[in-house]
């Protein structure tokens, strides 16, 4: 009696193997990205619960200079902020675009938004 051979074919492994290297590119560009949204978060919360004066634009604006200083944050400056007033409580928050490059002219668009009342 012959026995069925079991195990991976070479075409599904070079599949399975491409199908891993695509996950891979895409996480490796990826992940910073989304990793600096959270920092961005982060930050912006830090900003309007913090207990230090806050009263003017400027001084939420330097605020965020400082975090952005501090955890490298690069994606947007203070002049991309947008600062409210809502009940007497400061709402701070942003939109932006990252265009990640993957391979040869194609690219990911990623869209971001957070804001601190969230």
């Amino acid at each position: 009696m012959k026995r069925k051979q079991a195990g991976v074919s070479l075409s599904g492994l070079l599949v399975a193997a491409f199908i891993l290297a695509v996950v891979a590119l895409l996480g490796m560009k990826v992940v910073p990205e989304v990793i600096e949204y959270f920092q961005i978060v982060k930050a912006v919360k830090s900003i309007t619960s913090d207990p230090g004066p806050k009263n003017s634009v400027a001084d939420v604006r330097k605020a965020f200079d400082r975090h952005a200083t501090i955890d490298n944050i690069s994606s947007i400056g203070a002049q991309d902020l947008d600062i409210t007033k809502e009940g007497g409580e400061v709402v701070v928050s942003f939109a932006y675009e990252k265009r990640v490059p993957l391979f040869g002219n194609v690219s990911l668009l990623l869209y971001f938004e957070g804001s601190s009342k969230e």
